[in-house]
């Protein structure tokens, strides 16, 4: 009787209840027994009442192996008082069912709690809007820019038309400058979107009361942190007593955590325990807050998947407030220390470190202001998990904060916004548009004129170019050649018609030569007498 996995989702602890109670009535073995000197048929002892129902919850993958037997004597107890049960004299109420041979019996019908209807999902309701694009504002751009001079407008628009054809008119937008607040509100928007998607919801309505997240709190949980990722209070009343971080550290790094000023003694390490333990069982509320209680208990229903389990803690640990996050990442550091610290004397006579972690700060983790029937199971299962994923569930996830600040940078960065553009919301767009559907023939002829339109434009423009030199104009037009023999055959069908365009220069004479004919003619030569020693 496995029973099945309820997911995440509203109200999950109820329906956990109503589940427990079916399984439980549906295969409790129940006997005739016999008690001074008088039969009772259908009844069971205390004793075998938590014996099945804690085998029954330890097979059950809502619950797990982690459940011990007294949490399994504390939920009976929980459901004598509900009415689930009764002794075999009519009696319910309180609390008193002892793990013994008392005799207890099912009532007719076992009152299961009513799940509340939820109502009509709400577009948006529980996620706050994120701001786009639409919210932007005209920046004023000067009419006169100092510049360079590259090239005038018709030039620019005959060698561009090619690329992207006709530009329409366009001005410069931009978004309203985003303040600390929009920046607040946009991390609380897509934290909110992003915890929606890993828990499959289709509305967070149920889970999460939004209006209760401090945006301020999810963005100091992010960038707030050293350098281990813990995160580092302003207000330092808020932070755990100096005193219990001195004992937390000592339990931590042992032995050598302890000071050599503090007395050793047998048994020392237990009284620091204890001292910690207080601490925060003395907490007026659970560190996971009360009104987180659900959406960590809908949590518990993905941690079959382990990464996806481990991610929704994640984004769930950011909407923590900032003492609250800090205070379990120290317990939490704390314990898987404690659970991994072979040097470190046993800190309980009966069960092990890690076990005694689990049952002494379950609570102070995971509670209820309201329904406490199943916190102690609930409590546990989720602690287990935490201690067993200690390294990645309070991290920061990597992809949420990426989004976020891509989404930042583009909201930053200036658009331009074209005239009768969709984006464009200035100029009224038609109610309705229609195509007309043309051949394929006449598509690729629209698509070849209209091309070579342009193209012939080009090279009109480089043969009417007279700042251009000759040497850089033969270039450009062998290159055009290259590029469209047609259009340029069709343009210079003969090498006369090419050759018009460069008219041949009288030769000049070279200027040696020119100086040789200014001189009389040219004379043989004559040797000349020497006279020789």
């Amino acid at each position: 009787m496995d029973g099945k996995m309820i997911g995440p989702g509203p109200y999950r602890a109820t329906k956990l209840w109503n589940e427990t109670i079916k399984l439980f009535r549906g295969g409790m073995p129940v006997r005739r027994h016999w008690a001074h000197f008088r039969s009772y048929d259908h009844s069971f002892t205390g004793a075998e009442a938590v014996d099945f129902l804690h085998d029954l919850l330890r097979q059950n993958q809502n619950f797990g192996p982690e459940v011990t037997r007294y949490q399994t004597l504390q939920l009976l107890r929980k459901f004598l008082k509900n009415h689930v049960i009764e002794d075999v004299k009519g009696r319910f109420g309180k609390e008193d069912l002892e793990d013994n041979g008392h005799l207890y019996r099912f009532p007719p019908l076992s009152p299961l709690k009513p799940v509340p209807v939820r109502p009509l999902v709400r577009d948006h309701g529980s996620v706050p809007r994120i701001p786009r694009w639409d919210d932007y504002e005209e920046i004023t751009v000067p009419e006169k820019i100092s510049m360079k001079p590259l090239m005038n407008c018709e030039s620019w628009n005959k060698r561009h038309s090619i690329a992207i054809g006709e530009v329409p008119e366009c001005r410069l937008v931009r978004r309203t400058e985003l303040t600390p607040k929009h920046v607040d509100q946009i991390w609380k928007s897509m934290t909110l979107t992003h915890l929606q998607t890993v828990l499959g919801l289709q509305s967070l309505d149920g889970v999460l009361d939004a209006k209760l997240l401090s945006p301020k709190h999810i963005v100091h949980n992010v960038f707030g942190v050293n350098k281990q990722g813990i995160v580092v209070l302003k207000n330092k009343t808020e932070d755990v007593p100096h005193w219990v971080l001195s004992a937390m550290k000592c339990l931590a790094n042992w032995p050598n955590g302890s000071d050599a000023r503090q007395p050793m003694y047998p048994g020392f390490e237990r009284d620091v325990f204890r001292t910690v333990a207080e601490h925060f069982q003395r907490l007026k509320e659970p560190l996971l807050t009360f009104h987180l209680y659900e959406i960590f208990v809908s949590i518990l229903g993905l941690l079959q998947r382990q990464s996806v389990a481990a991610e929704a803690l994640q984004v769930c640990g950011l909407l923590l407030p900032p003492a609250n996050r800090r205070k379990l990442q120290l317990l939490m550091r704390l314990m898987a220390k404690v659970c991994a610290n072979p040097s470190l004397p046993p800190l309980n006579d009966t069960i092990g470190a890690r076990t005694l972690m689990v049952q002494t700060f379950s609570r102070c983790i995971l509670g209820s202001a309201d329904e406490v029937d199943l916190d102690e199971l609930l409590a546990t299962k989720l602690l287990t998990f935490m201690i067993d994923n200690h390294d990645s569930v309070l991290k920061v996830p990597s992809n949420l904060r990426k989004s976020v600040e891509e989404h930042l940078s583009h909201l930053r960065r200036a658009q331009i916004k074209y005239a009768g553009a969709d984006t464009d919301t200035s100029v009224a767009s038609p109610p309705h548009s229609f195509c007309r559907q043309i051949s394929r023939e006449e598509f690729e002829h629209q698509r070849v004129s209209a091309s070579q339109g342009a193209i012939v434009e080009l090279l009109e423009s480089i043969i009417q170019d007279k700042n251009m030199s000759i040497k850089d104009k033969k270039k450009k037009l062998k290159q055009f050649q290259r590029s469209h023999p047609d259009i340029y055959r069709r343009r210079f069908p003969t090498a006369e018609s090419e050759a018009v365009l460069f008219p041949e220069r009288p030769q000049r004479l070279n200027p040696q030569l020119m100086f040789l004919t200014l001189k009389k003619p040219f004379q043989p030569f004559q040797r000349s007498w020497s006279f020789r020693a």
